[in-house]
């Protein structure tokens, strides 16, 4: 209880109505365009109508962005690789070189003609360029000169080799790494751009090692693999790939490009009155634009954010003001004004997006306008749907620098999609739209197309990207009222069609159960259905409440007339207010059926409601006869209530009674059904169950004209057949054959 109390204070809430409208309008001035003024959307092809637009400062014409990326990227590549030359490794290199020839000789020498045993050779070389260069030296010792291949030889190999690689320069990068043909080389101050093919990189500096070796010696493989390692552990590069430098050089390339491509000067005009909007024209329209706003100071900056609430404040007034006076419904529940917030908060979103889209073509026909008006139709009705659909288009309109056309073209399309759905049937229907949004699309494309003169390729262009917008709507729609209907409780006539279907669980199980009270059901359902389309209310919601209202006789269906199918009335044999009880309690029953499977609110009341605060005046009649009218507290024969309070639950209210009635009726005509639906009406009208419906006098005449034209087809006579009644009271005799 404190739950649903708290549930409803918030519901109903002002502060918490206000706070929310608030809170959208701030949202949505967070998504205009920043700094920029708000002049109307400059339209390549249109005539300039205003008067001449003067420069009041100097500003730059700027580029377009996709443009000035691609300069800069292509500045950017324009850049060579940067290599660092280090003088000091080719010197350390020969030096070192030199001074581990003589530490291998004497590593050899000790390692041969030592005592001691388990000698560690030289780290960096392997077990087996050890073992070669330690045969070489054990033959030089053993045959002195005579020896095929000395130490000393490899070493001059080595030391010429490096010379040369270090005379020519030694990258560290693959060539075929490189994207150029070319790689910028800095030594001390000064730094050139040479061929990458004047250099020696890795793979080149072992080539050579291996062909000097095939060419010098004659040798085994492990003598030449033993050298090529040998000598490739002291060659280092002395160029060296410096990619600090290399992405500083490259980001000073893409600084130096230009974001404008010219200046307008202070007091030069930039456009004429009449003149027709070029390229050109636009770029300094727009760039003027920006200038203004970034030269403003914080008041301008200020003001122009007033301007901004204020926009969105007009607009959304006009929509408020609507749901204020003729949704009253809508406007006391906050949570469906949520739930409008929110749908108007995602289109402007989407519109804020697409705006941040450095894209070359009419990426504002994705702005999907449609989806709102979908969404409104479905879950409100079609005048909501339209209203929104307006407010949106001209909030995306301001959106994109009050852009006329975009409004236009959002107000047919999105009109259109509304009344596509607004008698929707089933959820496939959603994507009937698609067409139909698409159509009012092409024809504001062709209008203000031919209007500015466009090509055919660009009207095209802008046909496709509606294509697009007419695709995806219906599929956002079909998969956001899921979504909606689902967070926000709401009943959608999606959701009523579904319930309507006499698969679902209750209906089967008051069809097997209580087949006289479903159909019943089903014959007030016509009843109401019929009387709601005359007097504009909901025709869907009151015969699927009908089909409901009676759900609580499942569980004791035969202690209702309708289901006893020639037995004895157990009523026959209770006290009158034991009977009473039993009739009033179906109402309780049936709420906790309804709520234990999830039927929606709207359908719920019309359980209790159909009997409003009525008596059950048969029982309670019968216990004043029993035990005298002093005796009988009445309220204990009064059913709980409320009273109905929608145009739908009070059709139901007037159904229940007629359709009763006229059922018991011996021999029904015209003048007798109608006098009986009159008195009936009457009888619920001067008890006061109507006050709380928003019904009139002129409502209840149409009603009252619905309900006997429906009940008198029901029960019209038909002519007997002949000898009908001897067919009617004679026993079928069984054939043996």
């Amino acid at each position: 209880m404190i739950l649903t109390s708290a549930s409803e204070k918030i519901k109903s809430s002002k502060r918490i109505r206000i706070l929310l409208l608030l809170v959208t309008i701030i949202l949505i001035v967070l998504m205009f365009p920043k700094g920029e003024s708000l002049e109307s959307e400059v339209v390549v092809n249109s005539i300039w109508i205003e008067d001449d637009l003067i420069a009041s400062t100097s500003f730059e014409i700027l580029k377009d962005p996709l443009v000035y990326e691609r300069e800069k990227t292509a500045a950017a590549e324009r850049v060579h690789d940067i290599f660092v030359k280090n003088a000091d490794i080719p010197r350390n290199a020969i030096d070192s070189l030199g001074k581990y020839n003589n530490f291998l000789l004497e590593t050899l020498d000790e390692d041969i003609f030592a005592t001691k045993e388990n000698f560690e050779p030289i780290t960096f070389l392997s077990p087996g360029s050890y073992d070669a260069f330690k045969e070489i030296r054990k033959s030089e010792s053993l045959f002195s000169g005579r020896a095929p291949i000395r130490l000393g030889d490899l070493f001059s190999l080595a030391e010429q080799i490096m010379s040369r690689v270090y005379r020519r320069g030694f990258i560290d990068v693959e060539s075929d790494q490189l994207g150029k043909d070319s790689i910028s080389v800095r030594e001390g101050k000064f730094q050139r751009v040479i061929p990458k093919k004047n250099f020696y990189d890795p793979n080149s500096v072992l080539s050579l090692i291996q062909s000097r070796v095939e060419r010098s010696f004659n040798t085994s493989d492990a003598v030449k693999n033993a050298f090529v390692e040998y000598i490739s552990h002291f060659i280092l590069p002395d160029i060296l790939f410096d990619e600090n430098l290399t992405d500083a050089a490259r980001e000073l390339a893409k600084n130096k490009v230009s974001s404008n491509k010219g200046i307008v000067n202070e007091n030069e005009r930039i456009v004429a009155k009449h003149d027709r909007i070029t390229p050109e024209i636009k770029e300094k329209v727009d760039s003027y634009k920006i200038a203004k706003g970034v030269d403003s100071d914080f008041w301008s900056r200020f003001g122009q954010n007033l301007g901004k609430f204020l926009h969105v404040v007009l607009i959304l007034s006009l929509f408020v003001l609507y749901i204020y006076l003729f949704r009253k419904k809508i406007y006391s529940d906050n949570f469906k004004i949520l739930l409008i917030s929110i749908i108007i908060l995602l289109v402007s979103f989407t519109a804020f997006l697409v705006s941040q889209l450095n894209v070359s073509g009419p990426v504002e026909l994705l702005i999907l306008v449609p989806v709102a008006s979908m969404l409104l139709t479905i879950i409100f009705d079609s005048r909501i749907g339209f209203y929104g659909t307006i407010i949106c288009a001209l909030i995306v309109g301001g959106l994109r620098g009050n852009d006329y056309v975009l409004a236009v073209m959002n107000i047919v399309a999105g009109g259109f999609a509304a009344y596509t759905v607004r008698d929707i049937k089933n959820r496939n229907q959603i994507f009937r739209s698609f067409m139909f949004i698409l159509l009012g699309y092409v024809i504001s494309i062709a209008g203000f197309g031919l209007e500015r003169f466009e090509t055919i390729d660009r009207l095209l262009v802008h046909v496709a990207f509606a294509a697009s917008n007419s695709i995806l709507s219906p599929a956002l729609t079909f998969g956001l009222i899921i979504f909606f209907e689902k967070i926000f409780k709401v009943t959608t006539d999606l959701t009523l069609l579904e319930l309507s279907d006499f698969n679902t669980p209750l209906l089967k199980e008051l069809a097997r159960s209580a087949p006289g009270t479903f159909n019943h059901s089903m014959t007030i359902g016509s009843m109401v259905e019929s009387a709601a389309e005359v007097i504009g209310a909901n025709a869907i919601l009151a015969r699927v409440g009908a089909y409901y209202h009676d759900i609580g006789k499942i569980e004791n269906p035969d202690s209702f007339v309708e289901n006893q199918m020639g037995e004895g009335n157990l009523h026959e044999t209770l006290k009158p207010d034991k009977s009473a009880q039993i009739i009033i309690d179906h109402v309780n029953k049936g709420i906790e059926m309804a709520k234990e499977h999830k039927l929606p609110h709207e359908i719920i009341d019309f359980i209790p409601m159909h009997h409003g605060t009525l008596v059950v005046m048969f029982f309670y009649e019968k216990a004043k006869e029993l035990y005298g009218e002093e005796n009988v507290n009445k309220e204990d024969y009064r059913y709980p209530g409320p009273k109905p309070n929608t145009k739908e639950t009070a059709l139901l209210m007037l159904a229940d009674a007629c359709e009763s009635a006229v059922r018991s009726m011996m021999e029904p005509d015209p003048t007798k059904i109608e006098n009986m639906v009159n008195n009936l009406v009457k009888v619920r009208i001067d008890d006061g169950q109507l006050n709380n419906a928003p019904i009139t006098f002129g409502d209840v005449s149409k009603i009252k004209e619905q309900f006997v034209k429906i009940l008198i087809s029901h029960h019209h006579k038909r002519i007997r057949y002949p000898k009908q009644d001897e067919m009617e009271n004679k026993t079928a005799e069984t054939s043996n054959d």
